[in-house]
């Protein structure tokens, strides 16, 4: 029997807000681990269970630049240690000057990006003067760095969250409309390909599991779970997913009706998958206070 520590009820119950008790079961009888735990989780909670995976865990900014033909651009995240850096006119503007440089280079991963020119420096001397001059730790995490079929058009909310659309045919209003949408809806792929097959095995598993203990026939768990996965692929791949601002039709109905196609499309939102220190200011100076 695999041990379980308080660390590992603690990350179950950041990831799902399932009771404290129930992770503790819930690791107990998937013996430890983590994924098959939030699994029986999501069979007694239903998908509230699951939404750790869009949780923005750092701080920091996305930033995008795109020629003015549409037919190159790039974004890029730039992560620091408070939101407070991150809104610093002087970071906003690192950022925005990056994904330029990156849009005008084509760097071959995040490691090529520090040598790239910066005006008169390297991206990694301006990164580091920043960093003297804010006083925290600045980092660029990922980019994109593309070459349009159609044109790119791009969308960012808040500074939080970009998405970079390649659309061919259509206009800038379709394309601004498809870009705002992905950052409303936040589809996992262009279509069912493209998603994850793990991620459809998961809501097939859950799907039948909750589907047992509602007493259903055994005959009718894989038409059960089908109906489920289908639903599931509607739901996150963008083509099926109903327009943000009419959903009466789909975005795949929408894009027919311009005559337009997406080619691809990217989206960050900051911090996704990195896990954030919270400091528990209360418990802190509780702890203090017994000393």
């Amino acid at each position: 029997m695999a041990e379980i520590t308080a660390g590992m009820v603690k990350e179950l119950r950041e990831r799902t807000d399932a009771p404290m008790m129930d992770c503790k079961k819930a690791l107990t009888e998937a013996e430890g681990d983590m994924t098959r735990a939030e699994e029986i989780l999501r069979v007694r909670f239903g998908n509230k269970a699951s939404k750790a995976a869009g949780r923005v865990a750092a701080e920091g900014t996305v930033g995008i630049s795109i020629s003015a033909d549409g037919k190159t651009g790039a974004m890029v995240e730039v992560n620091s240690e408070t939101d407070f850096c991150a809104k610093n006119q002087d970071f906003v503007n690192f950022v925005n000057e990056l994904a330029a440089v990156i849009a005008s280079n084509k760097p071959a991963d995040i490691a090529d990006v520090a040598g790239l020119k910066m005006g008169s420096a390297t991206v990694e001397e301006n990164r580091t003067v920043l960093v003297g001059k804010i006083g925290e730790n600045i980092t660029p995490r990922r980019f994109l760095r593309a070459d349009a079929q159609g044109k790119l058009y791009s969308y960012v909310h808040g500074s939080k969250i970009g998405v970079v659309v390649d659309l061919v045919g259509g206009d800038e209003a379709l394309g601004k409309d498809i870009a705002m949408h992905i950052a409303a809806a936040k589809p996992k792929s262009l279509d069912a390909s493209g998603v994850d097959a793990a991620l459809i095995e998961a809501e097939r598993r859950v799907a039948i599991e909750k589907a047992k203990e509602a007493g259903k026939p055994d005959a009718m768990l894989e038409k059960i779970a089908e109906g489920t996965v289908q639903k599931f692929l509607k739901e996150v791949t963008l083509l099926s997913q109903p327009f943000v601002k009419d959903d009466k039709q789909s975005i795949e109905q929408l894009l027919k009706s311009k005559n337009a196609s997406v080619a691809s499309f990217t989206m960050y939102v900051v911090g996704e998958g990195i896990e954030k220190v919270v400091t528990d200011f209360a418990a802190e100076v509780a702890a203090a206070a017994k000393i």
